[in-house]
C-alpha cells in the first residue's frame, strides 16, 4: 500500500487539492465534518499522486526541498524553527491601504500586488469569496490588483487547490500563489511531477499557520453571534477593532436574521470557539505537521505575535526572505512599507506556542501513534517521549479537544440549545484541559516568585 493510502485511511489528508490534479481517479469531497478529504478511486492511488502529497512524501520533506531551493543562494542562512532566510523583518505596509485591509500589517496582499503592478505575473492564485454558494471562500484566480484586494485577510476555513491547478495547467502564463505551509509545500512537490505548473508558477508567497480549521470553526463564531445556524452567510475572521491590542481582535458575520441581511461585529474573546490552544475544529494532519513558517516559501509573512508589536492594533508582520527576488522587491518599494530587522531567533519568538506544539508536541503524538502501533507519516521531528510529565498531558488533553469539538458541535446541530449545548458538552473537557495546563505545582511555583519579587521590592 502506498503511503498515499495511508494519508487518506489514517485521516491525515490536509485536503489540498494536489493529488486529484495529478491523479483524476482522486476526488476531493467536503467530508460530515466540514474538512475537504481526497478519496481514492477504484484503482490504487498512482505514484504521481503519492509524490505529491505533502504527508505521504517522506524524502522531499522541507528542509531537503528547502535546501534545493535556497541552499545555494549567496549570503543564506539556516534556522531549525524558520528554516532558510536571507532578512527577516518586522514591519507593515505604509502605501494605499493595505494595512487597514489586511489581518496584521498587509505585507502578503502588497507583496502579490507589486508582482502584477510590475509585471513579474499575469495572475495570482489566493483565497477569497467563493462564487459556489455552499462554501465562504476558495482559491481562485486574480488577474488584476482590484480583484487581488477581494482576497485580503486571514480565512480561518477550508480550501483547496485541485482547480486552479488545473486552470494554471489550461492557461499559459506567470502565476504567483499565496498558501499555507503544507499547500506551498504540495505546489513545490506538484512542480517535481509537472513541467507545465513548474515553469508557469513563478512566485510562492507563503503564510505563517496555526492550523487548519473545519468549516465548523466560521459556522460555530456566527452562530454564537446571533445568526441562525441555516442563515450563515459570511464570516470575516479578522476584524480589527478600533483602539483595541491586535491581539484583540473581532469577527464579522453576515446572514439573515427575522427575513433581514444583518452583519454582526463580535470581539474573539466573547467567543467560546476562537481560543487556538484548544484547537477546536482542528484537521488532524495539522497534529503530523511541523513547518510552521511555510519554509518552501520564497517568503513568508505572519503576524508579530510579540508585546512590542501586538500593542500596535493596526498590525504588524513578521516577515522571513528566502529568495533574492522577494529581497529586491523590498528594497526597489522601499518607501511604501516599514521594516526593521529582527534575528531569525525573534521571528521563533513571535511563533513560540505554535512551534512549541508542532515540533515538541508533533514529536509526543509521533511516539503516541508509534506505541499504539498505528502507521502515521515521517516528519523532520522524531518520536519522543522525554518532555515532563505536564506537557504530555497538556498534548494529549487537546487532542481530546479536537476530538470532542466535532462530536460536540454535531450534537449542537440537532440541540433546541444549538452553541450551548456545544459549549455544556466541551466544559468535561475544557476543565480537563486546563487542569492539565496549569497543575498545582506550576501554580505554586508563580505564587513563589511573586512573593519573592514582593520582598525583595520591600
Amino acid at each position: 500500500m502506498k503511503d498515499i493510502s495511508r494519508v487518506m485511511e489514517g485521516g491525515y489528508c490536509i485536503g489540498c487539492g494536489a493529488c486529484p490534479f495529478v491523479d483524476p481517479s482522486i476526488s476531493m469531497v467536503m467530508d460530515d465534518d466540514g474538512k475537504y478529504q481526497a478519496k481514492p478511486g477504484a484503482s490504487e492511488p498512482s505514484d504521481k499522486a503519492n509524490a505529491c502529497c505533502p504527508f505521504a512524501n517522506a524524502q522531499l520533506n522541507e528542509d531537503v526541498l528547502g535546501k534545493r531551493l535556497f541552499g545555494s543562494i549567496d549570503g543564506i542562512q539556516h534556522n531549525s524553527a524558520t528554516g532558510y532566510y536571507l532578512e527577516n523583518y518586522a514591519g507593515y505596509v505604509t502605501a494605499d491601504g493595505y494595512r487597514d485591509r489586511g489581518s496584521s500589517g498587509g505585507m502578503v496582499s502588497w507583496l502579490a500586488a507589486k508582482l502584477l503592478e510590475i509585471g513579474k505575473v499575469d495572475a495570482v492564485l489566493h483565497v477569497k469569496p467563493a462564487e459556489d454558494e455552499s462554501v465562504m471562500y476558495e482559491y481562485r484566480v486574480s488577474t488584476s490588483v482590484e480583484e487581488l484586494k477581494e482576497g485580503a485577510k486571514s480565512k480561518y476555513y477550508p480550501i483547496e487547490l485541485s482547480e486552479v491547478l488545473q486552470y494554471v495547467a489550461e492557461h499559459d502564463g506567470r502565476y504567483a500563489v499565496i498558501g499555507i505551509p503544507c499547500f506551498i509545500k504540495a505546489m513545490r512537490l506538484v512542480e517535481q511531477e509537472d513541467e507545465v505548473i513548474a515553469a508557469r508558477v513563478r512566485y510562492h508567497l507563503g503564510l505563517v499557520c496555526g492550523h487548519l480549521k473545519s468549516t465548523f470553526f466560521a459556522l460555530s463564531e456566527a452562530w454564537e453571534s446571533g445568526i441562525p445556524l441555516q442563515d450563515i452567510r459570511m464570516v470575516d475572521f479578522r476584524y480589527k477593532l478600533p483602539g483595541r491590542k491586535a491581539t484583540d481582535y473581532g469577527i464579522q458575520a453576515t446572514g439573515v436574521v427575522d427575513g433581514k441581511t444583518v452583519t454582526v461585529t463580535k470581539p474573539t474573546r466573547e467567543l467560546s470557539t476562537t481560543n487556538w490552544g484548544y484547537g477546536y475544529f482542528k484537521y488532524n494532519a495539522c497534529e503530523y505537521c511541523d513547518d510552521v513558517l511555510a519554509e518552501t516559501a520564497d517568503i513568508t509573512c505572519g503576524d508579530a505575535w510579540l508585546p512590542q508589536y501586538a500593542k500596535d492594533g493596526q498590525g504588524t508582520n513578521v516577515v522571513v526572505v528566502r529568495s533574492l527576488e522577494m529581497k529586491e522587491l523590498l528594497e526597489r518599494f522601499a518607501d511604501e512599507i516599514h521594516l526593521e530587522a529582527i534575528s531569525a531567533d525573534v521571528v521563533a519568538q513571535s511563533q513560540g506556542s505554535g512551534l512549541r506544539h508542532r515540533r515538541e508536541g508533533t514529536s509526543y503524538r509521533l511516539y503516541l501513534k508509534d506505541q499504539a502501533g498505528e502507521w502515521r507519516p515521517t516528519k523532520r521531528v522524531k518520536p519522543s517521549n522525554r518532555i515532563p510529565h505536564w506537557r504530555k498531558a497538556v498534548y494529549k488533553e487537546r487532542l481530546e479537544l479536537v476530538r470532542q469539538s466535532f462530536i460536540g458541535f454535531h450534537l449542537a446541530e440537532r440541540s433546541p440549545q444549538g452553541m450551548q449545548a456545544f459549549n455544556e458538552h466541551m466544559a468535561p473537557y475544557l476543565k480537563r484541559y486546563k487542569r492539565a495546563d496549569n497543575p498545582w505545582y506550576r501554580r505554586v511555583g508563580r505564587k513563589a516568585k511573586q512573593l519573592v519579587r514582593r520582598v525583595l521590592g520591600k
